[in-house]
């Protein structure tokens, strides 16, 4: 599971154009329609910002509903992008399908498939190694959301939560990385490729490691783990705590095959978490 690429500025894990397929890595991985909360960034757009020209759409990240109106995903998802950007969110399970299907613009195709909303990357993105602050919001119509899908919001964690954990619970920790992403790479004519993407998918991780804003998780196959892909990139990667689902962070980047490590942003941070206070209630 890890972002499709569309703009040449959006890195880590945003998706590449996305074909058929399933998401995330195949291996110990399964659909994920239970997830109506977790959804797909759509982006219209035109390479050349030419009116004259026809635009683009495409799906191009992952993200989460945690309030009525507030879509969680990273901020290199919505940055770079020509100034006629527009931004959707899609809760369908199967976007890429959905996509192929749609008749009109590349605006009605897009309108077909999510909700229009307003995209807004943390003002200090990209940050440094310390900080990258890759976090956005794409503040969207409750009443449309509302209206085309039913779901109940992510859960975020409370301050400074995975710090209390301390390690031996965050090594026992069940965790669930979710998301729209492509396939780990295949070998082939032409190199390695990524095949899939644009269906909502789930697997298993294993902690890691952790330090004051990244969460480090496994996606070793042996150990029974899945993980993230192209196309992932916001999307959200969830802990088990104490009986509940909790959004403890938000898929950025990994190791290129996709087969090894996601490198996910905390969401309990003070960083992450003053970000967020203007546009949901925190826990």
């Amino acid at each position: 599971m890890r972002t499709a690429t569309v703009a040449a500025a959006v890195v880590a894990l945003a998706a590449v154009t996305a074909s058929p397929a399933s998401a995330i890595n195949t291996y110990n991985a399964v659909p994920a329609p239970e997830r109506t909360e977790v959804g797909a960034l759509v982006a219209t757009w035109d390479n050349d910002d030419n009116p004259a020209t026809p635009d683009r759409v495409d799906w191009v990240c992952s993200g989460t509903m945690v309030d009525t109106d507030t879509f969680l995903t990273a901020a290199h998802c919505v940055d770079g992008w020509p100034s006629n950007v527009k931004f959707y969110v899609s809760l369908l399970q199967d976007v890429q399908s959905a996509l192929d299907t749609a008749t009109g613009t590349p605006a009605q195709k897009a309108a077909s498939v999510g909700v229009q909303g307003a995209a807004h990357g943390h003002p200090a993105y990209p940050g440094n190694s310390a900080d990258s602050h890759d976090i956005a919001v794409v503040e969207l119509p409750a009443k449309q959301v509302a209206a085309r899908w039913s779901f109940k919001p992510a859960t975020l964690p409370t301050a400074g939560k995975l710090d209390a954990m301390g390690p031996r619970a965050l090594d026992a920790t069940e965790y669930t990385v979710v998301g729209y992403g492509t396939e780990e790479a295949q070998t082939g004519p032409g190199g390695h490729t990524h095949p899939g993407g644009g269906v909502r998918m789930k697997a298993p991780l294993g902690f890691n490691a952790l330090n004051n804003t990244w969460l480090r998780l496994s996606m070793n196959e042996s150990q029974g783990n899945g993980g993230a892909c192209y196309g992932d990139s916001g999307g959200p990667n969830f802990a088990t705590i104490d009986g509940k689902r909790v959004l403890v962070a938000t898929t950025i980047t990994g190791d290129a095959p996709c087969y090894a490590t996601n490198v996910v942003y905390r969401m309990d941070t003070p960083s992450a978490r003053s970000f967020l206070a203007p546009y949901v209630a925190l826990p």
